[in-house]
C-alpha cells in the first residue's frame, strides 16, 4: 500500500494534526458550523434516555428536526424521518464539497456496505431485499440487479476484487464473519491508498483512527470468545498488528498496559473493565465512539476547509444512530441503565 511500508510513528498524545485551512470552503464551513449548533444536545439525548416509555421519548423529539408527524408515534414513523434526515445530510455533504475526490471517497462507504449485505445474501441463499443504501457511487437499483445477473463486470475494480475476497474467504470454511473481515480489509486498504492519493491528512488521519479502532473492537470480541483467529486483523493504523495478536494470548488484566504509550489506552480500558464484570461491549462501543468524535471537534480549530464538513457528516450520522438507538431501546423496553452505559452519563 502506497506509503504504509512502514508503521505510522505516534508523535502526539491524543490527537493527530488536521491539515491545514482551505479558504475556498469559507462558505460551506460557516454553513456546516451553524447546523453543527442546532444539533441535539448531551442533555436532550439523555432525557431521552430516561424517558418513562417509547411515546414519551417520540414526544421529546417534536421540537426538532426529527419530530414525528402529528399523530404518528410508530416506530416506522420515526425510523422514516430518520432516514430523511441521513439522506438530506448527505446531499448537503455532496453540494457543499468542492474537492469531488473526497466526496467520492467518502461516499465509498455506502458501496461497501450494500456489497456486504448483498454478499450474505448472495452466499447464504437467502432472498435478495430492496433495503440498499442509495447514498453511494453506485445506485442501489444497479446494485441489485449485478447481483442478481451474478455479473460483476460493470462494477469498478476494487467492487470487484472485494467480492472475490469476501467469496473467496467465505468459502474456505462457510464462517459468515468471514466475509465482513475480507470487506473490511478490502475497504480500508482503497480508502487508504485513495486518501494518500488525494494527500488529504486529515482523511488519512481519520481512517488510521477509523482502522485502529475496529482492531481495537475485533481485538476484545476475538478475546472474549476465545477465538483461535490470529490474521484479521487490519494492517495501516499506529497500533501494529503484533501488538493486538500478543493481547490475545494474554489475561485481561495485562491488555490496557500494551496501550499505555498509545492515544487509545483510556478505550481499552474502560471497554476492558465493562466487558469483564458485565459481559458488555456497551461501553467499548461509547468509548470508541468518543474518541472519535473528539477527533472531529478538533476541527473547530480550522477556520475553512474540508475537515469540518467530513467532521459534520460524521457526526450527523452518529447523531442519527443515537437517536434511533434509543428509540429501539425504548420500543423493546431495554432497561434505562444499559442505554445510559451506552451514552454515557
Amino acid at each position: 500500500m502506497i506509503g504504509l511500508a512502514e508503521q505510522p510513528v505516534v508523535d502526539f498524545p491524543r490527537y493527530p494534526w488536521i491539515g491545514d485551512d482551505d479558504w475556498r470552503y469559507t462558505f460551506a464551513t460557516a454553513q456546516v458550523r451553524v447546523l453543527m449548533s442546532q444539533m441535539l444536545s448531551r442533555a436532550a439525548l439523555l432525557d431521552m434516555a430516561n424517558a418513562d416509555s417509547f411515546e414519551l421519548c417520540v414526544d421529546l423529539l417534536a421540537s426538532s428536526e426529527y419530530a414525528v408527524p402529528q399523530g404518528g408515534k410508530n416506530f416506522s414513523d420515526a425510523e422514516e424521518i430518520l432516514l430523511q434526515r441521513r439522506t438530506q445530510t448527505r446531499r448537503l455533504f455532496l453540494e457543499l464539497m468542492i474537492d469531488k475526490g473526497l466526496s467520492e471517497l467518502l461516499r465509498t462507504r455506502e458501496d461497501f456496505a450494500n456489497m456486504r449485505l448483498a454478499l450474505r445474501r448472495k452466499l447464504t441463499e437467502k432472498p435478495l431485499g430492496t433495503d440498499y443504501s442509495d447514498d453511494g457511487s453506485i445506485p442501489a437499483e444497479q446494485f441489485e440487479e449485478i447481483f442478481e445477473a451474478e455479473d460483476y463486470s460493470p462494477l469498478p475494480n476494487h467492487i470487484q476484487e472485494a467480492i472475490e475476497r469476501a467469496v473467496l474467504a467465505y468459502y474456505q470454511n462457510k464462517d459468515i464473519r468471514q466475509i465482513d473481515y475480507a470487506l473490511d480489509y478490502m475497504h480500508f486498504q482503497y480508502k487508504l491508498k485513495k486518501a494518500e492519493e488525494l494527500k488529504n491528512i486529515f482523511v488519512i488521519e481519520l481512517f488510521r483512527m477509523q482502522l485502529d479502532l475496529m482492531n481495537i473492537r475485533t481485538l476484545l470480541r476475538l478475546k472474549f470468545t476465545e477465538s483461535e483467529q490470529r490474521n484479521v486483523f487490519l494492517e495501516g493504523g499506529y497500533v501494529e498488528t503484533e501488538r493486538l495478536k500478543h493481547c490475545l494470548d494474554i489475561g485481561y488484566e495485562a491488555v490496557a498496559g500494551l496501550f499505555f504509550a498509545t492515544p487509545y489506552y483510556d478505550v481499552v480500558e474502560a471497554g476492558l473493565s465493562y466487558l469483564t464484570s458485565n459481559k458488555s461491549f456497551l461501553k467499548l462501543e461509547r468509548h470508541c465512539e468518543g474518541h472519535l468524535s473528539g477527533f472531529l471537534k478538533t476541527t473547530n480549530q480550522i477556520t475553512a476547509g474540508p475537515q469540518p464538513l467530513i467532521a459534520f457528516l460524521l457526526m450527523k450520522e452518529n447523531e442519527i444512530r443515537t437517536v434511533r438507538l434509543i428509540l429501539t431501546a425504548k420500543k423493546n423496553g431495554l432497561d434505562t441503565r444499559l442505554i445510559l452505559d451506552r451514552l454515557g452519563e
